[in-house]
């Protein structure tokens, strides 16, 4: 059995982000995900917090989270984790290129979760080495969301491109167009914690190959099923790809297409060019 270390509240963010900086400098990490998972067995939901989360996101506030927000739950549980000398990457640098979510039941904004945070599956990618990070939280000891955020340190890869097969896009409407505002990632990082300079700087983008600031792939995924609010079915699964970055301040448009146990939603430019993001929604 995995080892569990409990904590009795998740860590600080601002420490962690220092010890992550700090660790891209020493060499010498295993080459093999952490041999333990994170535990808190009961963390307190800021209503304001999460009613700010709903505005910049264009979620309606109910009486049970977003399905997204509790990624900002556990952000800080797998932070803690991902600054580790344990870890085999380094956090500067890390891109989010995928993202899995498992909704068994709402979470109740009243409720006092449970929440667990583990490293699996470390593998070979196209551009680099991936891995996943999965967020566990519970309810009365039942798991009523899972997340898998798979995570891609570029580098050395194995150049093989997957079949992707037809495109689930194919024929899809345009559904809105959005304009993204240059404090965008300042204020997603306000609400979620994620202060990655990538998205609150355009020097430190650039650095890391940007050609500007770009949005949080979080923000865009959450924000794409703000567009189904009111619409998403109490259990589901979101799946989504993140294929590209999306520029701030800009504007893109958001495709819809409704299938009979779900929908397929997609940013992309507004020329058609670029697709940014793919998302699959299904009832379960």
């Amino acid at each position: 059995m995995v080892e569990v270390r409990e904590l009795e509240a998740p860590p600080a963010l601002a420490p962690l982000y220092a010890k992550a900086v700090v660790g891209t400098a020493l060499p010498g990490r295993p080459d093999e995900v952490p041999d333990y998972a994170i535990s808190v067995p009961e963390i307190a939901i800021d209503g304001e917090r999460l009613a700010d989360y709903a505005r910049v996101c264009c979620f309606t506030v109910r009486d049970s989270l977003p399905p997204t927000y509790p990624h900002v739950l556990g952000f800080p549980v797998a932070m803690a984790m991902m600054s580790e000398r344990t870890f085999p990457f380094s956090l500067l640098g890390l891109v989010h290129i995928a993202n899995r979510i498992e909704q068994s039941d709402p979470v109740p904004s009243s409720a006092r979760p449970g929440l667990r945070v583990w490293a699996e599956n470390l593998r070979p990618h196209r551009r680099g080495r991936q891995l996943d990070m999965v967020t566990e939280v519970t309810l009365d000891g039942r798991v009523a969301w899972r997340e898998q955020s798979t995570y891609l340190r570029p580098g050395e890869g194995s150049g093989e491109r997957r079949d992707e097969g037809e495109d689930p896009l194919a024929g899809a409407s345009a559904s809105a167009v959005w304009s993204l505002s240059g404090d965008l990632g300042r204020r997603y990082a306000g609400v979620s914690g994620d202060r990655n300079p990538i998205h609150l700087n355009p020097l430190p983008a650039r650095v890391f190959g940007f050609p500007g600031m770009i949005a949080h792939g979080m923000w865009t995924l959450a924000r794409s099923l703000a567009s189904l609010d009111g619409q998403l079915p109490p259990a589901h699964v979101s799946t989504a790809r993140f294929r590209a970055p999306v520029p701030i301040p800009g504007r893109v448009r958001l495709l819809t297409n409704k299938r009979p146990a779900g929908w397929d939603l997609g940013l992309e430019s507004l020329d058609g060019e670029r697709r940014h993001l793919e998302v699959a929604v299904a009832s379960t």
